[in-house]
């Protein structure tokens, strides 16, 4: 893709050929300038003393990073200080917060996915996702998050690697931004879409013995390669971190995967719902490819509880597809 005429756009100057609306562009404004901030203290590594554990738990009854602490707080400072920003929902923290008066957005974010890497230098991620206020809404609750994926305004991620890159829609596509070294985030790449088909996928090995037997047969059909039904070598990929996953899929292809297990019943899931399964799927729709919990697509999944886990599968459109086949047999 030949991107060289974009290469000087901005993300604001993106937003204003799109006419996005000036009060998202505000929202998105609050989200990504908190990035560079965390960004910033991530370069820092270990001569920062922000490594390690910040002793304590979450809602989700994970022990906290330090860095998952403080990127929180950062984000929640900033996108409470906008008078646009109606209320946030945090995976770190217990309950939804209302936000100002007459705010007309909602914003749900994971700070930092894939926190268990930072201590290893290996690349982590800012996940956010902003729903329209309902008309209805006399008073922002927990409860006034609870919308189906469908109805996000926009969605992206900041993936802090080599180099800091921010993936975002508005409904119209993705695009993919890099932070320059004078703090302004670049197009990069715009209209990008997912392959359809693949020949890598990504997914824990070391949770095979508590997969559900459609996912333990589709798994052992990848792995038999060319010998096998699919009739082809599939390579793996994990990185422990939704963010450099999907960013992978979203530059190349492939297809994500974190079923459904044993391990605890009445979990769905490892992966949230609405600050992690939404917003990235629809990235991955708006990139042409799919995503689902293997029995409809995640967006349609209506919530009923903010910290609610879902099965994933999402990537290239083609084997997403057969994921689901082998589930619906």
């Amino acid at each position: 893709m030949d991107t060289s005429k974009n290469l000087m756009l901005s993300l604001n100057q993106a937003f204003e050929q799109a006419q996005v609306d000036p009060q998202l562009v505000s929202v998105v404004d609050s989200i990504t300038t908190t990035c560079k901030n965390i960004a910033e203290r991530l370069r820092g590594g270990a001569l920062s003393g922000l490594y390690g554990s910040a002793e304590q738990e979450n809602v989700q009854g994970e022990i906290q990073k330090k860095l998952d602490v403080i990127s929180n707080d950062l984000l929640k400072q900033a996108l409470l200080a906008n008078r646009n920003v109606a209320g946030i929902a945090s995976e770190e923290e217990d309950d939804a917060i209302a936000g100002n008066a007459d705010g007309q957005y909602l914003v749900t974010f994971d700070p930092l996915d894939g926190s268990s890497n930072i201590d290893i230098n290996v690349t982590v991620g800012t996940i956010f996702s902003v729903l329209a206020l309902p008309d209805d809404c006399t008073e922002v609750t927990t409860d006034s998050f609870l919308q189906a994926g469908r109805r996000q305004i926009a969605a992206g991620y900041v993936l802090y690697g080599p180099s800091v890159i921010l993936a975002i829609t508005t409904g119209n596509g993705v695009a993919m931004y890099n932070l320059g070294a004078d703090g302004v985030f670049y197009q990069t790449e715009d209209q990008i879409q997912v392959p359809e088909s693949t020949e890598e996928f990504a997914i824990n090995m070391s949770n095979q013995r508590f997969w559900q037997a459609p996912m333990q047969t589709y798994v052992n059909d990848l792995l038999l390669g060319e010998d096998g039904p699919l009739g082809k070598r599939f390579n793996m990929r994990w990185i422990a971190s939704m963010v450099a996953e999907v960013h992978r899929i979203l530059t190349r292809g492939g297809v994500f995967m974190y079923p459904y297990d044993s391990r605890d019943p009445s979990k769905a899931g490892k992966l949230r719902l609405m600050y992690e399964g939404n917003p990235m799927s629809f990235l991955i729709e708006q990139a042409g490819g799919a995503s689902s919990d293997t029995q409809k697509p995640i967006m349609d999944v209506e919530p009923h509880h903010i910290h609610q886990r879902v099965p994933v599968i999402l990537g290239s459109k083609e084997e997403v597809e057969r994921v689901n086949r082998y589930h619906q047999a």
